[in-house]
């Protein structure tokens, strides 16, 4: 039995993930974390203030984060001091932040790191690294759209896409929506929708003279984020101290 504890237990994605690991035969809910204290599925929510608390009385095997740049940095450490694998999912991560995660779980837990964990999402990079590799003398423009409530934009997927485009296809400049007259050079477009209940839309299109190709992706509920968090937590117990993807969980390295 997989020991949770869940970062964020009252949000969107980390009450959806808490309700799934409650529902698992394999797993149990230890407890969450969140701005307030309260109980959920029978267990109980402390305040973020108290997470080495939960951590030392509950012993979890895995912590999971759906929360704040900020906030999940301080989880990680907290995670890594107790021995316990973190599954992050928050977004909007700095270059420093990522670093400071990494230098606390070195040599001490394995930690899977996505901005994205929907299985059909971590193929759709796949797939738009193999056509880069192809097609990188087409016209690139990235397009995502999300719920009205999302504070980071371009999304962490979209940002994970333009690293992918980068690797690929060179640097390019990245021009953000378009206005006024002008020619388009070798920049990459980048277009960002926010309304509604949008759960979460991505597209990558290549033109080239006479056809273009659209790869797309687009997830009807949050379940299929928290169903591929459900496959880290049960892939990353026992694993070797380091920084891990979804795309090592799904062999697609």
């Amino acid at each position: 039995m997989i020991k949770v504890v869940v970062c964020g237990a009252m949000g969107r994605m980390g009450g959806t993930v808490a309700r799934l690991i409650h529902e698992a035969h394999d797993m149990e809910f230890a407890g969450g974390v969140d701005l307030k204290e309260g109980n959920l599925h029978g267990a109980p929510v402390f305040a973020t203030a108290r997470i080495d608390t939960l951590l030392s009385s509950m012993k979890p095997d895995v912590l999971v984060d759906f929360t704040a740049p900020t906030a999940a940095v301080e989880n990680v450490k907290a995670a890594a001091r107790h021995g316990v694998a973190p599954v992050v999912g928050t977004t909007g991560f700095s270059a420093a932040q990522k670093e400071e995660m990494k230098r606390a779980i070195d040599g001490k837990v394995a930690m899977v790191l996505s901005s994205n964990f929907s299985v059909g999402v971590n193929i759709f990079w796949f797939l738009v690294r193999e056509a880069a590799r192809k097609l990188g003398d087409y016209d690139i423009e990235v397009m995502e759209a999300h719920h009205r409530n999302k504070k980071d934009a371009p999304s962490g997927t979209a940002k994970t896409i333009l690293e992918i485009l980068d690797a690929e296809v060179g640097s390019r400049p990245k021009l953000y929506g378009r206005e006024g007259m002008m020619e388009r050079g070798k920049e990459i477009g980048v277009h960002v929708i926010r309304g509604g209940d949008i759960v979460g839309e991505h597209s990558v299109l290549f033109t080239g003279n006479f056809e273009s190709i659209e790869l797309s992706h687009r997830a009807y509920d949050r379940s299929v984020f928290a169903m591929g968090a459900l496959r880290a937590i049960r892939w990353v117990p026992g694993r070797k101290p380091g920084l891990y993807a979804m795309a090592d969980i799904l062999n697609l390295k």
